[in-house]
């Protein structure tokens, strides 16, 4: 396989772990401060990449694009609260659906930032996935007269930043430094409100924080070894899995029955995606 097909296809597993860690935010929120959340998932984080960081210390710790790192925590912040938040206040699909924007985000960062070739095909496939996106919200209802909507908005551009810099920190990092970089900086930012937040756990509580944190951590691997592998702005693409993966856990887990529009504009998207990924397998086999 090419670098950018291995890239989709572990792409494709982060998305799907990050969509069962946001549904299982959705029900932590009720009892639990975002800040909280986001807290235990960076104290996991940190945890993972600790034994990797430690072998190599302090050289591990060691940085050649500090300010390239500096931007990459302040989107993480952005994208990894704001997500949280979203599906506090708002349908797991309607959530995960407005965060779509990350794709159109990082194909414009990645022109702009990476210099990465984004010939027409690419631009096309993200074009159309995005107007799958806009299908299923049925612009002027729901989300899009509701300021809630602005909150996956956000994030969705921290996402980008974060990606689109992790694109070209994993050129010159390892996985382990890029992770404890971001558990220490975010966990830091999130753990200072929980002198008037934190709330002590049960067993039960506890157990889901925990999982939520490991689930998130495999994902991030994952996923900074598909942005090493392929172009941002292919990897960037697979996003719109996350659609599938949200509409069968609204399902089993909140009830939430797709509708037409989610129907057509899920194939849409799927659609823009299964074409990238045949645009790849074609490239390789001309190659």
């Amino acid at each position: 396989m090419s670098n950018n097909t291995q890239g989709i296809l572990w792409a494709l597993v982060a998305a799907a772990l990050f969509s069962v860690v946001i549904a299982m935010a959705k029900v932590a929120v009720n009892d639990y401060h975002v800040m909280q959340i986001l807290f235990f998932r960076q104290v996991v984080v940190f945890l993972s990449s600790l034994p990797t960081t430690a072998r190599a210390f302090p050289e591990s710790l060691k940085s050649q694009r500090p300010g390239i790192h500096a931007l990459r925590l302040i989107g993480a912040f952005i994208a990894l609260s704001s997500g949280i938040w979203a599906v506090a206040v708002l349908p797991l699909t309607t959530a995960t659906t407005l965060a779509f924007a990350q794709v159109f985000f990082v194909a414009l960062l990645a022109l702009w930032f990476l210099k990465e070739p984004v010939g027409l095909h690419r631009v096309s496939a993200v074009i159309v996935g995005f107007l799958g996106v806009i299908v299923v919200m049925r612009p002027g209802v729901d989300g899009f007269i509701n300021l809630y909507a602005l909150i996956p908005v956000f994030g969705a551009f921290g996402a980008a930043v974060a990606v689109t810099c992790v694109r070209k920190l994993s050129q010159t990092e390892t996985t382990a430094t890029l992770l404890v970089y971001q558990s220490i900086v975010v966990g830091t930012l999130a753990g200072v409100p929980l002198i008037w937040l934190w709330r002590t756990p049960d067993l039960l509580g506890l157990l889901l924080l925990l999982a939520m944190g490991i689930l998130a951590t495999i994902g991030q691997w994952i996923g900074v070894k598909a942005l090493r592998l392929g172009e941002a702005s292919v990897v960037g693409n697979m996003e719109y899995s996350k659609l599938i993966y949200a509409a069968i856990l609204g399902y089993a887990l909140f009830s939430e029955i797709p509708d037409a529009y989610t129907l057509i504009g899920a194939a849409i998207i799927i659609g823009s995606s299964a074409y990238i990924f045949h645009r790849e397998m074609m490239s390789r086999n001309a190659r």
